[in-house]
């Protein structure tokens, strides 16, 4: 195997009864950089992170990650992984340090007391106080801390800002780059697009169990979708601009300006609009999420 891939999947399926969480999933994640792993809720993000770790058994296909098969040795792959559940569970009758302590005894306390305290007052977690007084956004701060404490080789991370608040997102987010540049490669699912824009270097989007993109960030932004504002010097009918193939009117302002998206190229919305009078015209790039969307809207279509 490749030094510098870190995860692999080939073919990975997992089914529960007649549901089929995975339907082939086949991913690469080289190492230091940020992975996001996009797509709502159900669409098999939290499957195919446990099938990494050996939490749960894939029916189907091979799973390598930091060279070893999970399956056959899921202790030492847990051991040099940094793991942040979408569930945390926490025993409630323990302080947050005496919770903090205990993971870092079951890694033969590999991580320094020091750091550990500077990442809980980061992210303005009292060490003193018991689990069961934790809200949720607190507990969520718990099991950051847990993750990043031993500075692992790979993180792997389950919705990491579910629950926090803007400040502390932000904070985890830089915490996030710090470990890429001490060297830490990094898996995330996120269903926050802006945060997965911010920081990731890939993303791979998964609709109902399925792959059906992977890209470099920018690339994915600068290729799928464009606006167009279009401001004419009097009114005129835009209606053909609509029948363009991939153009889409996503506002009409008044009869002398029109919002436009267009997918693809640009050459039929330019050469049809030459035969109007124009007299402004502006593009801008779409947003992560405005693509993402794009792929769940189709979905709904084909589905019906």
């Amino acid at each position: 195997m490749d030094q510098n891939i870190v995860i692999t999947t080939q073919g990975l399926t997992k089914s529960y009864g007649h549901v089929h969480a995975l339907q082939g999933v086949t991913l690469e994640v080289r190492r230091g950089e940020v992975f996001g792993f996009l797509g709502p809720n159900g669409a098999g993000k939290t499957t195919a992170i446990r099938c990494l770790l050996d939490l749960i058994r894939p029916n189907g296909g091979t799973v390598r990650v930091l060279g070893l098969n999970p399956q056959a040795d899921p202790l030492a792959v847990r051991a040099r992984t940094g793991y942040l559940p979408g569930e945390l569970r926490l025993e409630d009758n323990m302080t947050v340090e005496g919770a903090l302590r205990f993971f870092n005894r079951l890694r033969n306390n590999k991580a320094e007391w020091n750091f550990t305290r500077r990442l809980a007052e980061r992210l303005d977690l009292d060490l003193k106080t018991p689990i069961k007084n934790l809200s949720k956004g607190n507990k969520q701060k718990v099991g950051l801390v847990q993750a990043l404490m031993h500075r692992p080789e790979l993180l792997l991370l389950d919705e990491p800002t579910l629950g926090l608040d803007p400040l502390i997102q932000q904070e985890t987010l830089r915490l996030i780059r710090e470990a890429k540049a001490e060297g830490a490669t990094v898996f995330l699912s996120s269903h926050i697009l802006s945060e997965v824009q911010e920081i990731t270097d890939h993303v791979a989007i998964i609709r109902q169990g399925l792959v059906v993109e992977v890209a470099e960030t920018a690339a994915l932004i600068n290729r799928a979708l464009r606006r167009a504002r279009v401001r004419f010097r009097q009114p005129v009918d835009s209606t053909a601009l609509a029948n363009l193939p991939g153009v889409k009117i996503l506002a009409r302002d008044d009869s002398t300006g029109v919002l436009i998206q267009v997918e693809g190229e640009m050459d039929s919305l330019i050469k049809t609009l030459a035969a109007y009078p124009v007299s402004d015209f502006e593009t801008e790039r779409p947003s992560l999420e405005e693509i993402f969307l794009t792929y769940y809207e189709s979905s709904r279509k084909e589905d019906k």
